[in-house]
């Protein structure tokens, strides 16, 4: 039996940048893509960067271990801001709103003398170089303060998503060996006040390496939080009390390129949780560069990721990559669908966005509520859109290229990893002509290749995705475990970087991503990426989102089993009829991409369970479909959505 993915679906479509878009483009020259020497070529990225000693070497790779400009020094904080200041002192470096509507903006310089200011709050804290910080924040402009603080005495920052709970935010802390901690009182999500203190005091007193807790006083209005927050004595500091007796006088600390800058904790397959380690000069190096092209950034642009700090996204895109790079980067704490469905085109209306980069997850919800919303908002401010998170279906592609984008916006769909710290696939918006569901190209530099088992390359066709040579921003290790970081991403190729998904490459070259090889299908000898049969489902007019999952079938060995949301306009109809409803999705993955992708089972399902970065748990899908006992779902954004998907198949099964 082949171990080849089967590339089922087919997708012509495609959509060339302007000739105004391609002309004023940051890269616009097909010649960015011929990179002889990628050592050099890296070199002349990191160039563009302020070091206060240059490298001597430019990589020293001892797979699986790379050291990049090796020699250099450098600080990041610096890069994001100091550099700025003579030419871009007064320009805005982060504009913030609150949920509760709240606005606040930040020039560089501005952002300079509080970043400066808490800089030496942690040193008064007793923080030196190579120490740990745990950060724990809601979505405000402190936490972004935070991070470029640790980063400009050299500390390492260990952010974790203010949606964790006090458990999930104990483990991090007790791995990282953190030795403060900075929360904040609370934060709003769909108007309600998260208690962050509450959930940080639960966790700290857990953790004997926490010193000092900084407690930041999240407040919009005339809000009773302090009634609802215990301070311990000795332990824990009013951020405002300290910043206000701090120096905004701050020299960074210049240290080598290969110092750690942050260790990020990612979910892994044994349950404890993997604190990716990404040093200071190859990244800040990859997440600038990647900012400059792919985002294609100029001078008067306000850019918007809508990522939380607490993920590699929020890391790379909202804080280094765009600040770096001296960028007006915008930063909402809030829900999408809050007070209503049209909080996003508000924002961007409002606050004049000119690009955009969310997640497949979200633009899935968008469909669901309808194009009405973001056709009742002037959205012409926007002029590129992206894609980040997973793969995106052609159909979700489609309806964010018509009504966000309005037909003249080029949208990069972006595949990259915790792991590998910056944008890895992805069209260059002024050179690439995009296809709906791919992420097109390798970034220049990057080594990707599809590769069948043995290691073979599978040059049109599908396979597994690898790169093969080291980049500037990859992960340097996981934080006390090189036994882990070997055996899970090195192994299956010596000296190859084995990303963990399934991938296509079509007749043109160009990347299709179909999910992670562990949610591969093998129905009847056939190897079925979830994703092609989900962008199938989601084609139909009617589903707004799909997952599938295998499941045992006693003639094919495995079968599919689907879940859908259906669009608002069609609820009744499915609820009505739903054998016939049923049917007509089965008939329509078969015409779409071949019988042998037809599901055994679909379930319509108002939601799906999902991690709080907004990915699908199929490990929970297929417990329920097979009718396991669930396993652990304290990732989950909401947990109740698996118990009433549960008794929901299991009526109709």
């Amino acid at each position: 039996m082949s171990n080849e993915i089967d590339a089922l679906l087919q997708e012509h479509r495609s959509f060339p940048p302007s000739d105004e878009f391609r002309r004023n483009a940051n890269a616009n020259d097909e010649s960015v893509y011929d990179v002889a020497d990628r050592e050099a070529y890296w070199a002349s990225w990191a160039e563009q960067l302020d070091w206060q000693t240059k490298w001597h070497t430019v990589l020293e790779w001892n797979a699986p271990y790379a050291k990049w400009f090796v020699g250099g020094k450098l600080n990041a904080s610096a890069n994001c801001l100091d550099r700025h200041l003579a030419t871009r002192g007064d320009k805005p470096a982060l504009i913030w709103e609150g949920e509760p509507g709240d606005v606040r903006t930040f020039t560089y310089r501005e952002l300079h003398a509080q970043v400066s200011k808490f800089a030496n709050v942690l040193k008064s804290l007793g923080v030196r170089l190579g120490d740990r910080v745990a950060i724990y924040m809601p979505l405000v402009p402190e936490a972004v303060i935070a991070m470029l603080a640790c980063a400009r005495i050299g500390a390492a920052h260990s952010v974790v998503f203010g949606g964790f709970s006090s458990e999930a935010l104990r483990d991090r802390i007790q791995d990282a060996e953190a030795k403060v901690l900075i929360t904040a009182t609370a934060g709003y999500r769909r108007g309600n006040l998260v208690p962050l203190k509450k959930l940080a005091d639960a966790a700290a007193d857990d953790c004997p390496s926490i010193e000092h807790v900084v407690v930041v006083m999240r407040r919009a209005a005339a809000d009773e939080l302090d009634d609802t927050v215990s301070m311990k004595p000795d332990r824990d500091c009013w951020y405002h009390e300290l910043m206000r007796e701090a120096s905004a006088d701050c020299e960074p600390e210049w240290v080598d390129s290969e110092q750690m800058l942050y260790t990020l904790y990612t979910s892994g397959t044994t349950g404890k949780p993997k604190g990716i380690v990404h040093t200071t000069g190859g990244y800040l190096t990859e997440a600038y560069a990647t900012c400059k092209w792919v985002f294609d950034l100029k001078e008067d642009d306000v850019y918007w990721c809508t990522a939380d700090i607490g993920w590699v996204t929020g890391h790379s895109y909202v804080v280094y990559g765009p600040l770096a790079a001296g960028a007006t980067v915008f930063v909402y704490e809030g829900a999408p669908d809050w007070p209503k469905q049209d909080r996003f085109w508000s924002l961007i209306e409002k606050h004049k966005i000119s690009i955009f980069y969310t997640a497949p997850t979200a633009i899935r919800a968008f469909m669901k509520w309808g194009h009405e919303l973001p056709e009742a908002h002037d959205l012409s401010s926007l002029r590129l859109l992206g894609s980040v998170g997973e793969p995106i279906n052609p159909e979700a592609w489609m309806w964010y290229h018509k009504w966000i984008g309005r037909e003249r916006c080029p949208i990069v769909d972006t595949w990259w990893q915790t792991e590998t710290g910056s944008i890895m696939i992805t069209p260059l918006p002024g050179l690439v002509a995009t296809k709906p569901g791919s992420a097109t190209r390798a970034f220049p530099g990057i080594d990707a290749k599809i590769l069948d088992e043995g290691g073979n390359e599978v040059k049109v066709g599908g396979g597994y995705l690898a790169i093969t040579t080291p980049w500037p921003s990859m992960l340097r290790g996981i934080w006390r475990d090189p036994e882990r970081f070997e055996s899970q991403y090195w192994a299956k190729w010596p000296g190859i970087y084995f990303t963990g998904d399934g991938a296509k490459r079509d007749e043109d070259g160009y990347f299709w991503l179909l999910g992670r090889v562990d949610d591969v299908i093998n129905v009847a000898g056939h190897r079925i990426g979830t994703m092609e049969v989900e962008s199938a489902l989601v084609d139909h007019q009617a589903v707004a989102e799909a997952a599938v999952v295998g499941i045992n079938h006693e003639i094919k060995g495995t079968a599919i089993a689907a879940f859908v949301i259906v669009k608002s306009s069609r609820a009744e109809e499915a609820k009505r009829d739903p054998a016939k409803f049923e049917k007509e999705l089965k008939d329509h993955v078969s015409a779409k991409i071949g019988a042998i992708a037809r599901p055994e089972k679909i379930l319509v399902t108002v939601d799906l369970p999902k991690t709080r970065s907004g990915k699908i748990m199929r490990r929970l899908l297929r417990d329920i479909a097979e009718g396991r006992a669930l396993g652990d779902v304290t990732t989950l954004a909401d947990p109740t959505v698996v118990a009433s998907l549960k008794d929901k198949y299991e009526e109709e099964s």
